[in-house]
């Protein structure tokens, strides 16, 4: 078979898409048993790595964590406290596993959109800021190309830099949920940006997949205090540098968050 180049980039691309979109698996000639198969060595590393998570952490249990957290979140006032909360918080197994420091956010302290991502990467963990390295880069485009430049403040599900660059686990994120619930009790925003699948399942609480929930309209309400409002999930930059062809997709949607914000629907 005499197969192009550009096949192969357009095969690896499909793959690719189909992979973040959240499909693992596809019908083969034959049945496999799953269950008896094991883990890639990547998996079983990413396995090592989180298995203290749901181990006490710093010799306090989850639950000893999760209500640390909350007596931390309750008290700050302003966000400014609130970071420096989280600087102090040591629940998170995450801060034991190679972060040099927090990150909790950046942006404007009186926004009238909260962006949420998922966890900082190398370069927020170098700057003590989210969402600064390319795919913050091209955040930041996409919010000033929609005139949301200095309406946003961007936090991120957990605070310290996930091993490898993984993926926060649902007990990293819980555990760190109160500061983000904070967060949005704090600002009250009129409107909440959720960046890739990640976010979008955490503060949903949902397993749908981000392909099914982007541009669809949801809403966020705090069980305290009655903070509620409208929720954008959205495709994650990181995946629009891979995958440019879906920013179309993703531009609707900040397309319809602007205009939510202007009253126009």
């Amino acid at each position: 078979m005499n197969a192009h180049a550009s096949d192969f980039a357009a095969t690896e691309s499909l793959l690719a898409f189909w992979r973040d979109a959240g499909v693992d698996a596809c019908y083969g000639e034959a049945p496999v048993d799953h269950t008896h198969v094991a883990p890639p060595p990547a998996v079983k590393a990413v396995q090592r790595a989180t298995a203290s998570v749901v181990a006490p952490i710093g010799g306090v249990n989850a639950d000893d964590a999760l209500a640390q957290a909350r007596h931390l979140a309750a008290g700050a006032a302003t966000l400014q406290d609130l970071a420096a909360a989280v600087e102090t918080f040591e629940g998170c197994a995450l801060r034991g596993m190679g972060a040099t420091q927090s990150v909790f956010g950046r942006g404007n302290p009186d926004a009238s959109v909260l962006v949420i991502g998922e966890g900082p990467g190398a370069e927020e963990d170098r700057s003590g800021q989210p969402f600064v390295g390319k795919a913050g880069q091209l955040l930041d485009r996409m919010l000033a190309a929609a005139g949301l430049t200095d309406r946003v403040f961007i936090t991120n599900t957990v605070f310290w830099r996930p091993p490898g660059n993984r993926t926060p686990s649902p007990q990293e994120q819980a555990v760190c949920a109160p500061f983000v619930e904070r967060t949005f009790a704090l600002l009250k925003p009129k409107a909440v940006l959720l960046v890739g699948a990640a976010a979008s399942k955490s503060v949903l609480q949902t397993d749908e997949g981000i392909m099914k929930l982007r541009g669809q309209w949801k809403e966020w309400r705090l069980a305290e205090g009655g903070v509620s409002a409208p929720v954008m999930p959205t495709l994650h930059p990181a995946f629009l540098l891979r995958q440019p062809q879906a920013k179309r997709q993703a531009w609707a949607d900040l397309l319809a968050l602007s205009a939510r914000l202007d009253g126009a629907t």
